[in-house]
């Protein structure tokens, strides 16, 4: 790893941006995502809490420790120390100068015993690579220009079809897994959700989980409803399969809290916006995975097994193939990067009943969106686009541009003005 070049990650855009005026920044995300690695590359004095030594020293007294360290300063993998986030906070309040301290980890949840940061400490949430950022694909359409309205000419043609696509969606986005192909790789991805089971979550905040076996089997059924906002019950039948006697929620709580923390999981909150006509959305997320490769390691499909949409899986209420809910994951990562960058929300939208969808809203602050749907296939026909068209009689003006993002050869507007974007043509 020592070796290998850097990458430059779009996060590396809005740190350049913010770190000099802002004190503290919070790198946030899953492991392996290349936190550390960015946020080193920016800092004098690293301080590890993942080492016995670090932590004990930190424990000694943050305050001072922080006090005499030559900064800008990296507090990698602060949770294992909480007191060192207060300790962060009360620097800043003593000096807001921009540029002093980065940390790594994730950010601290509801009922933890530190205090929000809100105001000292900014969060950006980091995840892993889009395709761009591995250097596979040169993007022709800009997210940010489509957010801007102007409703910009779209062009570009691509290589890279379905079973390409399929490659690298297998491949995953974390850094250190580039350079591996085949057994070292799907081994690499095992070991991660192994680590993850078996070491990380058991010890995640104080708590203590009992059976790995039962983690897996939750971490497995959110994997099987990719991309659907299947319902708290249909998770908890598809990780119990075969038990008759089902848990309670409040007997399954630690286990999904637990994947949050460790933000495995990365869901895409349901779309609220105060428009009346739209008042009847369903408020239920739309389940992810912090990378759909870690979501087919899980289910053990392979290339072959998803092009021939012949997946052995917990039952999911999904309709049609799990690449399809896999492609739309992967799609959404690459806007949900992209988004972020351009200071937007990103959302997803489905009325009571399913009868309308959009797979990704991106949202500006003022309220304006960019609409987007994601689909398996090279090309576009009408029955593709209607719901887009339905959100537009809905919004009007609010609607700023609509694309749909596909695996087909080129980029282009319709006669109807929907943009139609290659997955590996979008870019930040």
């Amino acid at each position: 790893m020592a070796d290998m070049p850097y990458r430059r990650r779009v996060v590396d855009d809005e740190l350049d941006e913010l770190f000099p005026q802002l004190p503290a920044i919070l790198l946030d995300g899953a492991r392996g995502v290349g936190k550390t690695e960015t946020a080193s590359r920016r800092v004098r004095t690293v301080l590890d809490l993942s080492l016995p030594a670090q932590r004990d020293l930190i424990r000694s007294g943050p305050d001072d420790v922080l006090a005499t360290a030559d900064r800008p300063v990296l507090v990698d993998e602060w949770q294992h120390v909480p007191a060192v986030w207060d300790a962060v906070k009360r620097a800043v309040d003593r000096d807001r100068t921009g540029g002093q301290f980065l940390l790594a980890g994730s950010a601290p949840t509801v009922g933890s015993p530190t205090h929000s940061g809100a105001g000292r400490i900014t969060t950006l949430r980091m995840r892993p690579m889009t395709l761009p950022e591995r250097g596979t694909t040169e993007p022709s359409v800009s997210l940010a220009s489509l957010l801007r309205g102007d409703r910009p000419p779209l062009s570009g043609t691509t290589r890279q079809g379905l079973a390409d696509l399929t490659d690298l969606l297998l491949h995953s986005g974390l850094p250190g897994l580039q350079d591996l192909t085949g057994r070292a790789l799907r081994g690499s991805l095992a070991g991660y959700l192994d680590r993850l089971v078996e070491r990380d979550v058991p010890g995640e905040g104080g708590r203590r989980i009992r059976t790995p076996s039962t983690l897996r089997s939750w971490l497995r059924a959110y994997a099987a409803a990719t991309s659907t906002d299947a319902s708290w019950e249909s998770l908890r039948d598809a990780a119990t399969s075969g038990i008759a006697d089902k848990p309670a929620r409040t007997t399954t709580t630690g286990y999904v809290q637990a994947l949050e923390d460790l933000r495995v999981l990365d869901e895409l909150e349901a779309w609220t916006p105060t428009a009346d006509r739209l008042s009847r959305l369903t408020r239920s997320a739309k389940h992810h995975l912090a990378d759909p490769a870690l979501a087919a390691r899980l289910l053990g499909a392979d290339r072959a097994q998803l092009l021939r949409d012949d997946v052995e899986q917990p039952p999911a209420p999904r309709d049609g193939a799990f690449l399809g809910a896999l492609f739309e994951s992967f799609a959404a990562l690459h806007v949900r990067v992209f988004a972020q960058a351009a200071e937007a929300r990103t959302s997803h939208l489905r009325t009571r009943g399913g009868r309308q969808e959009v797979d990704v809203i991106v949202e500006r602050d003022d309220g304006a969106v960019v609409a987007i749907e994601v689909k398996l296939s090279g090309t576009v026909d009408d029955r593709d686009v209607r719901h887009l068209h339905w959100l537009r009689e809905q919004v009007g003006d609010r609607l700023l541009d609509a694309v749909v993002i596909n695996t087909g050869p080129g980029a282009y507007r319709r006669d109807d003005g929907i943009g139609v974007v290659p997955l590996a043509l979008l870019g930040p």
